[in-house]
């Protein structure tokens, strides 16, 4: 077994990866390791843009109010005063790294700010519709480019390396010295012992059966950092996004909240408007409530689908407006200018995940979770649109700065890590079992645990996750180790503490409703004073 060793180990490529590397290069060596290519990110597939206070028009105080009332009281406050407060800072980082964002055709020395469901002004910043790409990037070419980081793609996390792994009599708080990881060009698990790690890993979506993630969102970090012992907090808040394209070919093309910003109106098989029924705003209500509101029409009319209508607007700007959409549109015979889009909600945005602080400090020392891996308070029960791409430039400069000032209380580790031991038998006949393992769970987390829950449903859920738990561990001890048997057993966990932290919140808040408890609890208002879902001991 081969043993590497840097300063800052970062797992993950997403814009909290990279932005934190760039940052931190100036300061140490970095490595980064990412499961497949640099480009295969949630972060690429973000349409868009990124959230920031632009404008005379609005203010902080707007934003952050925005953000609470997204997050239904269970935000923490500090931590979203924090982060937008720093948003136009960030911004002129990405500016500096060479971002381009849309300006105004009145005014080009302007950005062009758009708006997205529960905000109450325009604050947008947007490249097209397709703002994660640009970002990610621009930001991927100057890492590629950068001495002081090493990028080795093709390599997956397996578990966290602890200090009691490395030495028994270590007596010292629970440490994390780094990780094992899967090379899957030469099939062998390396040791990668580094002073801190961060991972920067990204949601979750993929434990479900429609998702807009891309097919590596598996929640790998989440489920590595519990396995050490991190606590993880709030994973029944899976974001459903409301539009997702609905295709009998396709069932993770996103269809940004951005068309309904611009004046998109969701509207039945007649051609009627109905989200005023659900809420004053419409069609730019927060997501979690057209989501539900998309579920229950669907349900009362048995339709498969409801549709987005932008057929009034000016077709040449919506070609110019949302290229990417319209051409992905067009592939699957769909004219957004012509004909409204097909659409359904799809796992989106995991807003709980590993209990860290709005530094993404976690319970383990050494170990810090940025992005979506984390579970800081700033989304709360429903996350804000567009505060994702914010939040992992926010955390990654946060981070970067809290990981120098402990520098010189972190450690390299004189010993060397125990040799990864696996078995090597290898039946690819088995493969087949794992891969429907792999659809079973989220075929029994879309139906079961999805955007509409019950007590009689959760349990279900949890007592055939219980089984396929033990199964899955008992081909992760008996099979040379792959990357399809670290993702199942990944999305495993994940589902499993997803129903827990689900059946462990006796309300209806935010993205999380049960039949069994359809209000929010009075005890936990006013916004703030809602309850954490925490799972695991803190030490």
């Amino acid at each position: 077994m081969a043993i590497h060793r840097t300063d800052l180990l970062i797992v993950g490529s997403g814009l909290a990866g990279l932005a934190l590397a760039l940052k931190f290069s100036e300061f140490g060596r970095v490595t980064i390791l990412t499961k497949e290519l640099a480009t295969d990110t949630n972060t690429s597939m973000a349409q868009g843009g990124i959230a920031a206070v632009m404008s005379s028009e609005d203010s902080f105080e707007n934003h952050i109010r925005d953000t609470l009332s997204a997050g239904a009281g269970l935000c923490r406050l500090s931590t979203v005063q924090h982060i937008v407060e720093q948003a136009p800072d960030r911004i002129q980082d990405l500016l500096k790294w060479g971002v381009h964002f849309v300006l105004r055709t009145d005014d080009p020395s302007v950005v062009d700010l758009t708006r997205e469901g529960g905000h109450g002004q325009r604050r947008i910043l947007h490249f097209e519709d397709s703002t994660g790409a640009e970002i990610h990037r621009t930001l991927l070419r100057h890492v590629k480019n950068n001495p002081n980081i090493e990028l080795l793609e093709n390599h997956i996390g397996v578990d966290l390396l602890m200090s009691k792994q490395m030495d028994p009599r270590d007596m010292g708080p629970r440490t994390c010295r780094g990780i094992y990881a899967l090379d899957k060009t030469s099939g062998e698990v390396h040791a990668w012992v580094a002073k801190a790690t961060v991972l920067a890993t990204g949601g979750a979506g993929k434990v479900y059966l429609y998702t807009s993630n891309w097919s590596g969102a598996t929640g790998d970090g989440i489920a590595m950092a519990y396995r050490a012992g991190a606590r993880v907090a709030n994973m029944e808040f899976m974001q459903f996004h409301p539009t997702c394209l609905y295709h009998r070919e396709s069932r993770n093309v996103l269809i940004s909240e951005a068309l309904r910003g611009e004046g998109g109106e969701l509207i039945d098989h007649a051609g009627n408007a109905f989200m005023k029924k659900y809420h004053p705003m419409g069609s730019l209500a927060p997501r979690d409530v057209v989501a539900r509101s998309i579920d229950a029409e669907m349900k009362k009319s048995a339709a498969a689908c409801v549709f987005l209508d932008m057929t009034k607007l000016d077709p040449d700007y919506l070609r110019s407006r949302f290229p990417s959409i319209h051409a992905k549109c067009l592939e699957y015979g769909i004219d957004m200018t012509q004909q409204p889009i097909p659409v359904v909600p799809a796992a989106h945005y995991l807003c709980g995940g590993v209990l860290s602080d709005e530094n993404g400090k976690t319970d383990l020392h050494g170990l810090w979770a940025l992005g979506e891996t984390a579970c800081t308070g700033l989304h709360g029960a429903n996350r804000l649109a567009s505060n994702s791409l914010l939040e992992a430039m926010a955390m990654a400069h946060n981070a970067s700065q809290d990981i120098r000032s402990r520098w010189n209380d972190l450690k390299m580790p004189e010993k060397d890590p125990d040799p990864w031991i696996s078995p090597e038998q290898s039946d690819a006949d088995e493969m087949v079992v794992i891969h429907h393992m792999w659809d079973e769970i989220r075929r029994l987390m879309w139906n079961y645990v999805g955007i509409v829950r019950s007590n009689k449903r959760l349990h279900r859920a949890q007592h055939r996750l219980k089984n396929i738990l033990s199964e899955v561990k008992e081909y992760y001890s008996n099979f040379q180790v792959h990357s399809d048997i670290v993702e199942l057993r990944n999305i495993a966990v994940v589902a499993d503490l997803t129903v827990e932290c689900a059946l462990k919140r006796h309300e209806s808040r935010g993205i999380h409703y049960n039949l069994d408890f359809p209000f929010a609890d009075p005890e936990h208002e006013p916004p703030g004073a809602a309850q954490d879902t925490i799972l695991g001991k803190e030490f």
